[in-house]
């Protein structure tokens, strides 16, 4: 069974939520691009995307094009070696004037750590039921994993995560219709900023040098200052915070000795949790904050009340929201 879209009325797929965002007019759409990152996950690896996204970047920048503001934008490498082809090459400063400056190594907005919307954003996507979008170039796109309010996620490489950043929507067809307008007045295409194959040969020709790669992993393992400094306990053995909110520790280890029983039979087991079509991990539990308003945070205090369960049972503790 696939997916079949969100139920929006007729009547309400041209809604238009208008804000001011910071003492600028603003509006946000069905489709409306909230958040758009270029991730570690899965291509920040490949110089000719990355280089491509650069190039698209310095072309909309020459053309007059920007990124809308209530965009939220950011570029996470997989690699220190990216930022020093990005720097080399001289594309790192448009990125940043597009917003996509560098926010660290690692994961970020794939694994739902892109951090809060502007809080003017948030309100005229909740009061107003907008089905928000986010485009990154990660390798998940379940609702609710990206962020909690960007229901239709989508996934690009590099350059169109910029290019949908420009747009500022996904409900566009880049063969029809302009990004937006040039500084001359004119309608701004994809294929106008676009960079050809040889363009981008010839960018990873002269930035992408071996010696980058050398310097940045021959001490790979010695870590670097912040790393050095973080606080590591000395114990061999986990030790668990029984306050935590993101982690427990499993009952069935306890008691558990080095010579465990053989296999025995489950008695007595229930399911529970049985979902229909289309349900994902993250509906069930984001990987990263909880929504308060949302059924995962508000079902384990209706399953306390139905069981009789004391409000501190383990099952409630686990399930509490979870700030990244």
């Amino acid at each position: 069974v696939g997916f079949k879209g969100f139920a929006i009325p007729k009547e309400a797929q041209g809604k238009v939520a208008k804000f001011d965002f910071h003492g600028q007019p603003a509006e946000l759409k069905h489709g409306s691009v909230v958040i758009a990152a270029i991730t570690s996950c899965t291509n920040t690896s490949n110089p000719s995307v990355m280089l491509g996204a650069g190039l698209i970047a310095k072309e909309a920048h020459d053309l007059g094009l920007k990124v809308k503001p209530w965009v939220k934008t950011s570029l996470a490498p997989g690699s220190g070696v990216v930022t020093k082809y990005l720097l080399q090459s001289g594309l790192q400063k448009y990125l940043n004037e597009q917003g996509f400056n560098i926010v660290g190594f690692g994961c970020t907005t794939c694994i739902g750590n892109s951090g809060d919307l502007d809080e003017s954003v948030s309100s005229a996507i909740s009061e107003n039921d907008i089905v928000a979008s986010a485009v990154l170039s990660g390798n998940r796109n379940f609702e609710g994993r990206v962020h909690p309010l960007t229901r239709a996620n989508y996934l690009a490489s590099p350059p169109l995560v910029v290019a949908y950043a420009l747009a500022g929507t996904v409900d566009i067809d880049f063969e029809k219709e302009p990004l937006g307008t040039g500084k001359d007045g004119k309608n701004v295409f994809l294929r106008d900023i676009w960079p050809s194959t040889e363009e981008i040969a010839q960018t990873v020709q002269s930035s992408v040098l071996p010696d980058m790669f050398r310097s940045t992993y021959e001490s790979i393992t010695k870590g670097n200052p912040m790393w050095n400094e973080l606080q590591v306990p000395a114990e061999k053995l986990y030790s668990w915070d029984t306050n935590s909110t993101y982690i427990h520790e499993p009952p069935y280890f306890k008691g558990m000795t080095m010579d465990p029983p053989g296999p025995h039979g489950v008695k007595d087991a229930y399911c529970l949790l049985n979902f229909g079509d289309s349900i994902t991990t993250d509906h069930i539990s984001p990987a990263g904050n909880i929504n308060k308003d949302s059924p995962a945070h508000s079902t384990p205090h209706h399953l306390a009340k139905a069981s009789n369960l004391p409000s501190n049972n383990k099952l409630q503790q686990a399930m509490q929201p979870i700030h990244i």
